[in-house]
């Protein structure tokens, strides 16, 4: 993705353009299956993360005010994977298909652990020279400016809290009309920015709160068509190239994308492209931009 300001066409929406050279069972599909939840398909997998503690524990011992964790190392390699894999930031939405001009990565922050704890909207963009060590400074200083205050202080979540106070009946029309501007694309800014139904890819750490990883639902509103969600660090014992047994450090991941937007082939390729930069955690410091030069026979 270019920093520079996308030339929009005819059929373009400002967040993404309008894909015409599709298959046409997918240009079908997004009309037999309207919604993005009846098109939910499952990923799951196992982690080997025991390259990636002692690579994260240095960067910590040289930086401790700025604790990268294996969430952040998560995020930036779904970013570099999309950065190489396009197709992962594809949307369908107006029962078209559209390419985001920007790679844009959400997450849920509660502002205090507990069970009346209300929760932050987190949204971020990469940028191209964007590292592991910028983009982890990055969200640690807005997580932390976000927990100073107990409660909502603007962006989406003002506008949602706000929607919140409506009388029901009121609330129902609104966000039918909300609806259908979403439909075809031209809901303000005030609705969208910063909104991660309206991200890349939506992310869930439910090992910080020792959870496991789940299937998240998508949602029919907005253009998000992956969520990813992480569990909890354990030890397991597995069989290596060798054949010999090794306890290892692993992670399990649970993700749910729209199948509209690809083949089963080109997700898989995908997610051993993640598998590849887990297992090789030094090409997280590479620029976004510079390509992994992974080989995917």
């Amino acid at each position: 993705m270019s920093d520079s300001k996308p030339k929009r066409h005819w059929g373009d929406r400002r967040d993404g353009r309008w894909v015409k050279d599709v298959p046409g069972l997918q240009t079908v599909m997004a009309h037999i299956l309207p919604n993005r939840t009846d098109c939910e398909v499952y990923l799951h997998e196992s982690f080997d993360i025991t390259e990636l503690l002692p690579y994260l524990e240095k960067k910590n011992a040289e930086h401790p005010e700025y604790k990268t964790t294996v969430f952040h190392a998560l995020i930036m390699s779904v970013a570099r994977m999309i950065r190489e894999r396009p197709k992962m930031n594809r949307f369908i939405q107006g029962r078209r298909m559209y390419e985001r001009y920007e790679i844009s990565l959400s997450f849920v922050a509660k502002r205090r652990f507990r069970d009346d704890g209300e929760e932050a909207l987190m949204f971020f963009v990469p940028r191209d020279d964007e590292t592991l060590d910028s983009f982890s400074r990055r969200i640690v200083s807005d997580v932390r400016e976000t927990r100073k205050s107990e409660s909502s202080t603007g962006g989406i979540d003002a506008v949602i809290d706000g929607f919140a106070k409506i009388p029901r009946l009121l609330l129902m029309l609104a966000l039918r009309i909300v609806r259908w501007l979403d439909f075809w694309g031209i809901n303000p800014k005030a609705l969208t920015d910063g909104d991660p139904n309206y991200s890349t890819v939506l992310l869930a750490n439910l090992g910080s709160i020792q959870g496991p990883a789940v299937y998240h639902h998508l949602n029919n509103y907005g253009t998000n068509s992956i969520m990813v969600t992480v569990g909890t660090i354990h030890k397991e014992e597995r069989i290596m190239p060798d054949g010999s047994k090794q306890v290892r450090d692993v992670v399990d991941i649970g993700a749910t994308l729209d199948e509209r937007i690809g083949d089963g082939f080109y997700f898989v390729r995908s997610l051993k492209l993640v598998k590849h930069i887990f297992a090789h955690p030094e090409l997280l410091d590479r620029p976004l931009n510079e390509p992994s030069n992974f080989d995917f026979k």
